[in-house]
C-alpha cells in the first residue's frame, strides 16, 4: 500500500509506523529470499562478464565457455545488486513509486540482471527469454558486438542514467523527483564518483526541493574503497570527516558497514526502513499543514561495504576483494590459465546456481516473490521512460507576444524578454510540468517576466531583502551550469518539459553533459519501446559578440560546434534574428520530442527585422532571400550573396548590403538569412537539409558568398560540405579575437563588420561596377576611423552604434 498524507494523519502516522516495523526487521524467510535475489544477481552479473557457454555450469567449465574478450565491472556490482534487492523489497511492502539511478554506471551487469529477474528484460527484449536460452542470450550479448554496452546505459530498462561520464547521478535524481511527489529516487553515488567536481556540487539539492510538491531522493553513498587503480578520497577519511561533510550540506546521516551475512540484509533492512521513514514523515507533516516551511534534513545513508563483495578473496596469492583490483575484470586470464578457470568456475558455483533456477533456467519462485507487481519493479517503472507520462504543453498563442514590425529595422526590442513573457503564461497554464533552469542570469536574460508567477525555489533561509524566492517557487536557479543541465535532463526524461537558459560562454561548463544528453536520445531512437521524451531546450543568450563589457572569457559561441557534431536525428541549432522568429522558433522546441534544441539570441536591444507572419514563414523555410534587403530584384545570378545566421552579424550584413546599394547601385547582391542553421546540409546529411532546388534558389550553384555567421567559421563549411562548388563560401565569425571593447568593435576584431563584408563582396563578386576601388578605400578608411574613435571616446561611431534602414535611407 502506499503511505500518503491523508486528512487524519494520526491514522497515517501509525499506519506508517507498522510498516516501518515490518520493513526494519524482515523475517527469515525475507531474508533468505533478500539473499537468494542477491545471489542470483551477482551470478548473472559475472555470467554477462565471462560466459559465452554453459550458462547454468550444468557441465565442467571449459576455456570454450569463457568470451574471447572479457570486458565490463564487476567491482561495483554487488553493492548496486544489494541495495536494489532491498529496495524491491521496500516498494513491495509499501507500493512506494521508485526509480533507480546507479552513479556507478559501469556496474551495468548488475542492472540488466536485476531487470531480467524482474521479468521486465524479457518483457521488452523477447529473444532474451527466462529459460536456458535465453540466460545464454543474456550472456553473450553483454559488451559484445552486436549486443548491449557495459554501463547502465538507454537499453537498459528502468534506468534514466548511464553512469559513463561519472558525476551526474544526484542532478538527475533530483531533476526527476520535481513536480513528482509520489516518486523516491534512489540515488547511488559511487565513491569514485564523489571525487568530481559535479558530484561534489550536486549535493545541494535538498535546497531546492519542497516536500509538498516535490518527490525525495535517497543518496546512498556507496564507499567501497577504491577506484580503478588505486584508492578513494571520501573513503580514506576519517568517517566523522565525512559524516560532517554531509551533514554541513543538510543531510540527516546514516551509516552502516559491513560484509558479513545475513547480518548485513538485516542492517540494512533497518537502515534503508530509517530512511523511508524520515522521508515519508517530511511528507507527511508538509502535506498534511504541520510543516513550518524551512529545509527539511533529508536521510542520506553511507554504506561501507568492500569493493568486488563475494568474489574472489585472492588470486595468485594477492588480495583483490575490498581493492581496485576487483574493479573491471579480476581474473582476466582465464582463456590461457587453468588455475584461473578453475578459480573462476568455484566463484560462480559459490552463488550456488542450481538453487536459483530451474530445470528450464527460469529464476525460482522465491527469486521472483521479491519483485513488485507490474510498473512498481524499478525496471518497469514509467517514470523511467517519460514519455509514456508526457502531455503535451498548454502552451499560448506566441503570436499574442509578438513585437509590431511594420518595416524591417525601424525598431528596437529585447527579444528574449518576449520569450519571457511567453514562458511566464506557459507557467501558469502547465503548473507542474513545466520549469525554467538558469544559473542566477535569469532577469540577466531578460527572461523575468517569469517571475509574474512563480518565485525561486529556495529552501534555505529568505531574508526581507530577497526578491522572488522562496520554498514555494518554481524557477530553478542555482549556479551551477552541471545542476541546472542535470536536473532539467532529469526532469525531462520523467516526462516533464522546460528550458535551460545560460550565458552562451558558460555553456561549455557543461557541455559534456549536452553531449551525453544526445547520445542518450540517439540511442533511444533505435528502441521502440523507449518513448520520446520532451526535447532539452538551450537558450543561449549573452552572447559573443554582445559581451564587449565582460570581455574574452565571456565570449565563446563553441556550443553550437558541439551540437552541430552530433547525429542530424537529434542535433538542432537555431539562430533566430529578432523577437519573432525568437517566439516562431521557442513555440516549435516546446512542441518537439527527443531533440536537444540550441536556440542563440542575445538579450540586448536589437533591430526588428520581421512582421510574425512574415517569421512565422521564415522559420518554417529555415531559411531565405531578404528581397528588401538587397539589390538583385529576383535575379537568378547576382553578383554576390551575402549571407548571414545569427543576430550581431544578421545587423551587419545588412548594412553591408545598404552600403553596397548606396554607393555601388549597380552591383546585384542577394541577402540571404538562415534561422535554422540545419537547412544547410545535404538532405542526406541531415533530416532539416533543404533540397538542391531550394539550396541553388537561394545560394546559386556558382556565384560566390560572403556568409557571416555567429558562431567559428568552420562550422559553416562544414554544413555546407557537398553544396554545389562549397569553396565558394567565405565565411566569416568568432576568431577567438575578443577583449573588453565596444559592441562594434567586437565584429571589427573578428573581421566580421560590415566594412570587412563589403570589402569581401568587392573582392569576390562576378563583376566590379565603376568605384568598387574607392568604396573599398572608403571602408578601409572606416575602419581606421573607428579604430580611433573609440579609444578616444570610449563607445562606438554614432553612425554606426545608431544605424537603422531608416537613417541610412535619409542620409
Amino acid at each position: 500500500m502506499t503511505v500518503t498524507a491523508v486528512s487524519d494523519n494520526r491514522a497515517a502516522t501509525l499506519d506508517q509506523q507498522e510498516l516501518v516495523r515490518k520493513l526494519a526487521a524482515p523475517d527469515d524467510a525475507e531474508v533468505a529470499s533478500l539473499d537468494a535475489w542477491w545471489r542470483a544477481n551477482n551470478y548473472l552479473t559475472v555470467g554477462q562478464i565471462y560466459l559465452q557457454g554453459n550458462p547454468l555450469l550444468r557441465e565442467k567449465l571449459t576455456s570454450d565457455h569463457i568470451k574471447p574478450r572479457l570486458l565490463g565491472h564487476w567491482g561495483t556490482s554487488p553493492g548496486l545488486s544489494f541495495v536494489y534487492a532491498h529496495v524491491s523489497r521496500l516498494i513491495k511492502q509499501t507500493g512506494q513509486q521508485a526509480i533507480y539511478l546507479a552513479g556507478p554506471g559501469h556496474g551495468g551487469p548488475a542492472l540488466v540482471a536485476a531487470g531480467y529477474l524482474e521479468g521486465t528484460y524479457s518483457e521488452v527484449y523477447p529473444k532474451v527469454g527466462l529459460d536456458e536460452g535465453g540466460l545464454l542470450r543474456l550472456f553473450r550479448q553483454f559488451s559484445s558486438p552486436g549486443g548491449i554496452p557495459s554501463h547502465v546505459s538507454v537499453t537498459t530498462p528502468g534506468s534514466i542514467h548511464e553512469g559513463g561520464e561519472l558525476g551526474y547521478v544526484l542532478v538527475h535524481a533530483f531533476g526527476a523527483v520535481m513536480d513528482n511527489p509520489d516518486l523516491l529516487a534512489i540515488a547511488v553515488v559511487g565513491d569514485g564518483e564523489a571525487e568530481t567536481g559535479p558530484l561534489e556540487g550536486s549535493w545541494k539539492g535538498i535546497s531546492f526541493i519542497n516536500p509538498k510538491h516535490d518527490g525525495a531522493v535517497l543518496p546512498i553513498l556507496h564507499l567501497n574503497g577504491a577506484k580503478i587503480a588505486g584508492p578513494t578520497v571520501l573513503a580514506r577519511k576519517d568517517p566523522a570527516e565525512v559524516r560532517k561533510l554531509l551533514e554541513g550540506h543538510g543531510y540527516d546521516v546514516i551509516e552502516i558497514e559491513g560484509s558479513d551475512l545475513p547480518g548485513m540484509h538485516h542492517r540494512f533492512a533497518a537502515v534503508l526502513a530509517e530512511a523511508w521513514d524520515k522521508i515519508k514523515t517530511i511528507q507527511n507533516e508538509a502535506r498534511g499543514g504541520t510543516w513550518d516551511g524551512s529545509r527539511p534534513r533529508w536521510p542520506l545513508i553511507v554504506m561501507r561495504t568492500p569493493k568486488g563483495w563475494t568474489g574472489p578473496e585472492k588470486i595468485d596469492g594477492i588480495t583483490v576483494t575490498g581493492t581496485w583490483r576487483s574493479h573491471q575484470v579480476p581474473l582476466s586470464g582465464v582463456k590461457g590459465n587453468d588455475d584461473h578457470l578453475a578459480e573462476l568456475e568455484k566463484w560462480l558455483r559459490s552463488y550456488k546456481p542450481e538453487e536459483l533456477f530451474d530445470a528450464s533456467g527460469a529464476p525460482v519462485q522465491i527469486i521472483r516473490d521479491l519483485a513488485p507487481p507490474g510498473d512498481l519493479r524499478m525496471s518497469a517503472t514509467p517514470h523511467a521512460n517519460g514519455g509514456l507520462l508526457t502531455s503535451d504543453l498548454d502552451l499560448p498563442d506566441f503570436r499574442d507576444y509578438a513585437v509590431d514590425v511594420k518595416r524591417p529595422a525601424e525598431g528596437r526590442a529585447e527579444s528574449t524578454r518576449k520569450l519571457g513573457e511567453m514562458m511566464r503564461d506557459i507557467y501558469s497554464r502547465n503548473p507542474d510540468s513545466f520549469r525554467l533552469f538558469c544559473p542566477d542570469e535569469t532577469n540577466s536574460n531578460r527572461l523575468g517576466a517569469v517571475f509574474e508567477v512563480s518565485d525561486r525555489a529556495f529552501m534555505e533561509g529568505v531574508t526581507g531583502d530577497d526578491v522572488k524566492l522562496s520554498n514555494s517557487g518554481r524557477v530553478m536557479e542555482v549556479l551551477s551550469e552541471h545542476n541546472c543541465h542535470g536536473w532539467l535532463e532529469g526532469y525531462n526524461l520523467t516526462g516533464r518539459h522546460g528550458m535551460f537558459a545560460t550565458y552562451e560562454a558558460f555553456a561549455m561548463v557543461s557541455a559534456s553533459q549536452t553531449v551525453q544528453h544526445g547520445k542518450w536520445l540517439q540511442e533511444a531512437s533505435h528502441l521502440p519501446w523507449r518513448a520520446k521524451v520532451p526535447s532539452l531546450n538551450i537558450l543561449l543568450t549573452s552572447t559573443a559578440w554582445r559581451n564587449d563589457h565582460n570581455g574574452f572569457s565571456h565570449q565563446g559561441p563553441g556550443l553550437i560546434q558541439v551540437v552541430l557534431n552530433q547525429r542530424g536525428n537529434v542535433a538542432r541549432v537555431y539562430l533566430p534574428p529578432d523577437a519573432n522568429t525568437l517566439l516562431s522558433v521557442a513555440d516549435h522546441c516546446f512542441r518537439s520530442r527527443s531533440y536537444v534544441n540550441l536556440i542563440v539570441i542575445d538579450k540586448q536591444p536589437q533591430l526588428q527585422w520581421l512582421d510574425m507572419e512574415q517569421a512565422i514563414e521564415h522559420c518554417r523555410k529555415g531559411a531565405g532571400i531578404w528581397e528588401w534587403a538587397g539589390t538583385d530584384d529576383g535575379d537568378r545570378d547576382p553578383d554576390i550573396v551575402l549571407a548571414c545566421a545569427g543576430d550581431v552579424v544578421t545587423m551587419e550584413t545588412v548594412a553591408a548590403a545598404q552600403i553596397l546599394m548606396k554607393k555601388l547601385p549597380q552591383l546585384k547582391v542577394r541577402v540571404v538569412n538562415v534561422v535554422n542553421l540545419m537547412t544547410l546540409p545535404r538532405p542526406k546529411d541531415h533530416p532539416h537539409g533543404m533540397s538542391e532546388t531550394m539550396f541553388r534558389e537561394l545560394f546559386t550553384d556558382h556565384v560566390d558568398v560572403v556568409f557571416s555567421f555567429h558562431g567559428y567559421p568552420g562550422a559553416i563549411h562544414q554544413l555546407v560540405h557537398g553544396r554545389p562548388d562549397a569553396d565558394r563560401f567565405r565565411v566569416r565569425g568568432f576568431i577567438e579575437q575578443g577583449t573588453t571593447t565596444t559592441p562594434f568593435d567586437m565584429t571589427v576584431r573578428n573581421k566580421a563588420s560590415r566594412y570587412h563584408l563589403v570589402i569581401d563582396a568587392i573582392n569576390n563578386a562576378r563583376r566590379l561596377p565603376a568605384g568598387a576601388s574607392e568604396l573599398k578605400a572608403w571602408c578601409e578608411a572606416q575602419l581606421e576611423k573607428h579604430e580611433k574613435y573609440v579609444v578616444e571616446h570610449l563607445e562606438d561611431m554614432p553612425e554606426v552604434r545608431d544605424w537603422s534602414l531608416e537613417d541610412w535611407a535619409e542620409s
